[in-house]
């Protein structure tokens, strides 16, 4: 938690798809953020909550979870913060989402919190769907047999959002610190006699709290070893069979909400063929659906493209003259140099793509509310088995399009370890956003933009060719994987498909927000700092380097009679090339020459290996530091306008003559990036939840082989 936060902790807690994010999004706004629990990568958001009365708490929209008896690092993580008082996490008051169309599924975990005696509120989220669907829920009776308010939401509309904040105003000003209440579900003899006792030797003062404790001495970190010892021996001296004892607790809950839920919530007769089915059965059709999914994907690439042109140009436009006014008005010092060329370049460079990645997440998001990506992972799941995956693993693939990191994290909902595994490691073969600025600068440059039958560009089928790449190589990948392995086990995908509902648009918007920022402050710190060391090393060089470079460029330029311009250019090109960066960048050409790159290209490919969206930064200081300019106190107009692309379609290698950017080069490019691992926050992430550095490190190998033949083979197979 955040310095300087209000320290009334507050809780939303839910199984997974019950809405809960909604509503978080509902209650806080954009008055969130989002972190990792201590010494896990697993995310949480929080944000603030403002109650009418002025005063303010701290809302955390915990990780989706079925059971305090985990099968999940996710669900790991909840409990082991419920168990623990002392965790910064602990919440002084909960409030628990449920599906009220579905309520009796989400009853487990709710009458587990029950027993924990924090303070807690029933939010039957989806009440709008309820009451077009017929569903009739009594809050009161519900109310009255849980003993806890029952307040009836939709997190969709915000209906009675207000009324929830209120509710829950109340609940913590008039409850204290615990509550006491009768427990929902009475611990057996055994389980009185181990709670007991690791009551009174750990100092546990909720008796479920303790039975939690005994279930999962083996891994709550938070224990001390003598704790352990302890917690071990009156297990043993007791001989507690947890796996035995958490069965029947869980059938003797169902057996004792069930007929709470029935005698509150009144259905309607089933009917066999709702709107939902009829869609259905268009949308997943084993035959016709997969190539829907295709068809959509590919709108959205179009999409893309042509609704971006404008702000793009904005963009660059704006960056433009900001650089020709501070060049104007800065003197010439190495400083207004590092602004104009080194960070301004490299942002501008990185937020000209923006609305690209916007578009893509806008749509992507509309998709899932939906309620349209439930059925891809559907469709899917059979397809998913064949390489070693489960239809889980489509939702990481999925969210590999926006990055990897989150991605392969979301595999902790995967049970097999085989299958996650599989998962982890062919996850970053999807184009995540990152490669989005490198391919969108590749395609502009050597594709042609002319419409295909009037509707779908080249273009917009190059850039969808590239996804479609990194799908087959991660299918190709896991099947490997999955002979390699000798998987034996296997799962079965179970999923609950949700009604389809029309968006909801301020939860799309701010979940698009949420991205792009994200994306904007991650990459931006990368850029910025990647920007002023590249700046430095293209500046300065070995010795006197820099100087003999200046002398020598300035008597080839008289001898070939060069005006004015011409001569500048040939500076700057001779500067940068005796720099730090261009002897690097020499040292590496021979090795990546045969793909048809030259040494500028080489160290973009060098520093895109903290981020690939690092690339476009690199280059843009690179030719505006190399590039054929007028003076710095008298740029042209049309030098103020040039754009990157312009710069790479002039650029030449210097032995040759010949252009650098041909087509051969441009998609030779677009292949490797679309196959390379290029980017270190992922690798530390694989290494992180396989615990171990050798499946990162295979990885990157086998990654970065399969990239650098992939480029060969295009680079030749196009010249």
């Amino acid at each position: 938690m955040a310095d300087g936060s209000p320290s009334l902790k507050i809780a939303l807690i839910g199984n997974p798809n019950s809405g809960k994010s909604t509503v978080f999004n509902q209650m806080t706004g954009l008055r969130q953020r989002t972190g990792n629990f201590p010494g896990v990568t697993v995310e949480v958001k929080e944000g603030t909550l403002r109650f009418p009365n002025g005063n303010e708490a701290t809302l955390f929209d915990f990780p989706g979870t079925y059971s305090l008896y985990p099968t999940s690092t996710d669900e790991k993580v909840v409990a082991s913060v419920l168990a623990n008082p002392s965790d910064p996490y602990f919440p002084d008051a909960m409030v628990y989402v449920a599906d009220v169309t579905n309520l009796e599924k989400h009853l487990l975990l709710f009458t587990q919190l029950l027993d924990l005696n924090i303070p807690l509120l029933l939010a039957l989220n989806m009440s709008d769907s309820a009451s077009e669907l017929g569903i009739k829920v009594n809050a009161s009776k519900l109310s009255e047999s849980f003993g806890v308010p029952v307040i009836p939401i939709s997190g969709r509309t915000g209906h009675n959002t207000m009324r929830l904040i209120l509710e829950l105003e109340k609940m913590v000003n008039r409850v204290p610190s615990t509550v006491v209440r009768v427990p929902f579900y009475p611990l057996t003899d055994s389980e009185k006699q181990v709670s007991e006792a690791i009551r009174q030797n750990l100092g546990v003062v909720n008796p479920y709290r303790a039975l939690l404790l005994a279930h999962h001495v083996a891994w709550l970190h938070f224990l001390t070893q003598p704790e352990k010892e302890t917690a071990s021996a009156i297990i043993s001296t007791k001989k507690f069979q947890s796996l035995r004892a958490q069965v029947d607790e869980t059938l003797e809950r169902y057996d004792r909400f069930i007929p709470i839920s029935q005698a509150a919530v009144v259905s309607p007769p089933a009917f066999p063929n709702t709107p939902t089915d009829r869609i259905d059965a268009v949308l997943t059709h084993r035959l016709g659906g997969p190539l829907i999914f295709f068809a959509v994907m590919m709108l959205v690439f179009q999409a893309i493209f042509d609704w971006s042109v404008y702000p793009m140009d904005w963009i660059e436009s704006g960056f433009g003259a900001l650089s020709v006014f501070l060049t104007a008005q800065l003197p010439a010092a190495w400083y207004t140099e590092l602004l104009t060329e080194g960070i301004l370049a490299g942002l501008g460079g990185i937020l000209v793509f923006v609305p690209q990645i916007a578009i893509l997440f806008l749509l992507i998001s509309i998709l899932e509310e939906v309620g349209y990506m439930s059925r891809v992972v559907f469709m899917f799941d059979k397809t998913m088995r064949r390489f070693g995956m489960n239809g889980r693993s489509m939702v990481s693939l999925i969210s590999g399009s926006a990055c990897a990191v989150p991605a392969i994290m979301s595999s902790r909902t995967i049970g097999n370890w085989q299958e996650r595994l599989i998962t982890v490691m062919v996850t970053p073969f999807i184009s995540c956003s990152a490669r989005i600025p490198v391919y969108l600068v590749l395609i502009g440059l050597a594709v042609p933009a002319v419409k295909l039958g009037g509707v779908l560009s080249l273009q917009s089928l190059v850039f969808g060719a590239m996804y479609a790449l990194g799908v087959l190589a991660a299918f190709a990948s896991g099947w490997a994987m999955k002979r390699w392995l000798h998987r034996r086990e296997h799962s079965f995908l179970a999923i609950e498909l949700p009604v389809y509902r029309i968006p909801h648009w301020r939860n799309v918007i701010l979940n698009v927000w949420e991205k792009v920022r994200a994306f904007i402050v991650g990459a931006g710190k990368i850029i910025l700092v990647v920007s002023i060391a590249l700046w430095g090393l293209s500046r300065f060089g070995p010795g006197d380097s820099i100087e003999q470079a200046d002398q020598l460029a300035q008597t080839e330029a008289q001898q070939l009679n060069m005006d004015s311009i011409e001569s500048e250019g040939l500076v700057q090109q001779r500067r940068l090339e005796a720099s730090w960066a261009g002897q690097a960048g020499k040292v590496i050409e021979p090795v990546i020459r045969p793909l048809g790159y030259d040494w500028k290209i080489g160290i973009a490919l060098l520093t895109s290996f903290a981020a690939r969206e690092v690339f476009t930064g690199t280059l843009a200081v690179l030719y505006n530091m190399g590039g054929a300019e007028a003076d710095i106190n008298d740029r042209s107009e049309n030098a103020a306008k040039a754009t990157l692309r312009e710069r790479m379609k002039n650029e030449k290698f210097s032995d040759t003559g010949k252009p650098v950017y041909t087509l051969a080069t441009a998609l030779s490019l677009l292949v490797f990036y679309a196959l390379a691992m290029q980017c270190f926050s992922t690798l530390a992430v694989v290494s992180r939840e396989t615990g171990s550095w050798k499946w990162a490190a295979l990885q990157f190998t086998f990654m970065s082989l399969a990239a650098y033949l992939g480029a060969w083979a295009v680079y030749v197979v196009f010249s």
